[in-house]
């Protein structure tokens, strides 16, 4: 229903957008006209304000095939949110000067994977279908530490016996193969990462190869290898969760109401490999930098925005900084990352992109100062255990190799240690969100600090073989009884890092 009672606003969605106010953006063309040639797993904030944008500016300039069918592979809310909207939600672009809201169209279709399994399937097996997208975050990959298909991990496992509906973005991209290949054999197909993980393409392309293997569909493995491409790609967005707040912005300034908006900075980067099997949109219109070298960018994004963010919200959420501008506003948190960028994170960076990295830094700090994205440290923290392995660990063992100082990698760890134990310095508990929580909170929560390091540094699903340095854990084990006796502000200031 599109109505509303009289005195309450009406519901976004087509048949109201007539009622837009004026200074909102609508969508430039008729949604009703566009057919879906792109679908994506993972329907969540980053995809709605990142890739789906970059649709909407191409559906905006006549390329009416490529409209989005957005699936989410458990949770039925979110397609359930935007069915009543038609697809359409706003998206609320804010910057310190203000906030500006756009209603976006390229969502045509929204899929909840287990509750509309055949639909799904459809989706995947025509030949419209010409690309399939990924933000299923790190975990979603179901790649061990050592770069293996992790074969007993319970949502892999179960499709690897054949689970109906499939359980995890790989058993439904093999499914999908399997029909596509069954009906139009010919038909290619883009699989494009959209996460962070450095040479996001080769790694999907990898674990879905593993995966059929482990099926054995050898005729699976054949036809990708013949008719589907798998390209890097890097992007960037700061993204928040959506709010209350966020929906009364929405109503403000459009003046319909939207059950699911969309908060993100104005700053959106995304660079790809230019290598698709079957089309694309002309994205470079909306800023889409085309490149053969995609792993620069990657590892750029990964070692010192996402890595930064890391630090941040391990180092903030225990102290109360609630959002990255606030923690990011203490001097002692911002020189640490200061010092974390210039004397260990960039000189590890790839020689192609050294010479970026301190105008980038700086633009970073710009980013992370803005008061109105409200980017919660809480979400940041979640799936640390998934996050550190690429995002801090290939550094330290690099500098290691060099024989370089690893000062301010080892506060970072140790910090994340400390929020493993899921008590803030006000001696109140929080949850903590992570794959391995049950397994290493409880060593993180030991007395002892240099016990609670030791245990958790042994954990080889995380550290691999880091665990193994004496001298390594002592550095941590050190840095963790610094933050638990001091707090965070403090020990970074005991530790030297502080504004000169």
């Amino acid at each position: 229903m599109t109505g509303a009672p009289s005195g309450q606003p009406a519901r976004l969605a087509l048949a109201t957008l007539a009622r837009l106010r004026p200074g909102a953006r609508g969508p430039a063309y008729d949604p009703r006209r566009c057919s879906i040639g792109h679908v994506h797993l993972g329907l969540g904030n980053f995809h709605r304000a990142h890739q789906a944008v970059h649709a909407d500016t191409a559906l905006a300039s006549g390329e009416h095939r490529w409209a989005i069918a957005g699936v989410n592979l458990r949770n039925p809310a979110r397609a359930a949110a935007l069915g009543p909207q038609d697809g359409l939600y706003t998206l609320l672009e804010r910057e310190a000067s203000g906030t500006r809201a756009r209603i976006i169209g390229s969502i045509r279709q929204t899929l909840c994977a287990h509750s509309q399994p055949n639909h799904l399937l459809e989706r995947l097996a025509v030949p419209e279908t010409r690309i399939v997208s990924l933000t299923i975050t790190e975990k979603g990959y179901g790649i061990a530490h050592d770069g293996a298909l992790d074969v007993a991990r319970a949502d892999i496992a179960a499709d690897l016996q054949g689970a109906w509906p499939p359980r995890s973005a790989l058993g439904w991209l093999a499914a999908g193969i399997r029909e596509r290949m069954n009906r139009h054999p010919q038909a290619g197909l883009t699989l494009l990462s959209c996460d962070n993980l450095s040479r996001n393409g080769q790694t999907l392309q990898q674990a879905l190869r593993q995966f059929l293997l482990a099926q054995q569909a050898t005729n699976s493995v054949h036809w990708i290898e013949r008719h589907a491409s798998f390209p890097d790609s890097m992007v960037d967005r700061i993204v928040p969760a959506t709010t209350h707040l966020d929906e009364q912005q929405a109503l403000a300034l459009t003046g319909l109401e939207d059950a699911w908006p969309v908060g993100a900075e104005g700053f959106s980067q995304w660079v790809l490999e230019d290598r698709f099997a079957a089309g694309r949109p002309d994205w470079a219109r909306s800023g889409v930098q085309f490149t053969t070298e995609v792993a620069g960018w990657e590892l750029m994004k990964l070692r010192l925005l996402n890595a930064a963010h890391s630090c941040i919200a391990y180092l903030g959420d225990p102290a109360g900084f609630d959002t990255v501008d606030t923690a990011i506003s203490s001097p002692e948190i911002r020189a640490f990352v200061d010092a974390f960028w210039r004397n260990e994170a960039s000189p590890c960076l790839p020689a192609s992109v050294r010479p970026l990295a301190l105008g980038h830094c700086q633009r970073l700090l710009d980013r992370f100062d803005n008061p109105a994205i409200g980017h919660r440290t809480r979400q940041i923290a979640m799936d640390g255990s998934m996050k550190i392995p690429l995002r801090w660990l290939p550094t330290l063992r690099m500098r290691l190799e060099q024989g370089q100082p690893v000062k301010a990698l080892c506060f970072a760890i140790a910090a994340w240690i400390r929020y493993l134990a899921g008590i803030d310095e006000r001696g109140r508990r929080y949850p903590v969100v992570d794959p391995a929580a049950d397994r290493l909170g409880p060593l993180a929560a030991q007395a002892d600090p240099a016990l609670a390091a030791r245990s958790v540094m042994h954990d080889v699903g995380v550290f691999g073989d880091l665990g193994q340095s004496q001298a390594l854990t002592r550095e941590i084990a050190g840095a963790l009884a610094s933050l638990r006796e001091l707090g965070s502000t403090a020990a970074l200031r005991k530790a030297g890092w502080q504004a000169s």
